[in-house]
């Protein structure tokens, strides 16, 4: 079996802390994909609004997910505190990936929980079209 492999920035210019709630857990009594996805949106929108923005408010238009990728590592249950760290990189035309670093916070370390990306896409909803990936937002997603 072919396995999804995420490779990481080294550098991470931002992250958010999420305390897993006990509605956040399916029936096998952990965090399940979908929950996974909804905290990677919740650390996304923190991280397009630090750099001014937001993922219906980008330079102007939206961003629509073109793919997501991840890579499972451990557990996540209810109380755990949750370090997501979010990089930006990839830029092309019309879109760029963001990178996700989970990591379960404990007294001693960090134990990483899950390695993830998306690709974004520059997206105008009025028009229903790509549009590209404006200069302005590359400089301020960039930024460290």
């Amino acid at each position: 079996m072919e396995r999804v492999n995420v490779k990481l920035p080294a550098v991470f210019s931002f992250a958010v802390n999420i305390t897993i709630r006990i509605t956040d857990l399916n029936y096998g009594w952990h965090v399940g994909n979908d929950t996974f996805l909804s905290l990677m949106q919740e650390a996304r929108q923190q991280f397009l609004n630090k750099h001014g923005y937001g993922e219906l408010s980008f330079a102007g238009y939206s961003l629509m997910l073109a793919d997501a990728s991840i890579e499972y590592k451990r557990e996540l249950k209810y109380g755990d505190i949750v370090k997501i760290s979010v990089a930006s990189g990839g830029f092309d035309k019309y879109g760029f990936d963001l990178y996700y670093k989970m990591e379960i916070i404990t007294g001693t370390e960090n134990v990483l929980a899950c390695k993830a990306k998306t690709g974004m896409l520059c997206y105008d909803t009025k028009n229903r079209k790509l549009l590209s990936v404006p200069d302005e937002a590359i400089q301020r997603l960039l930024q460290h």
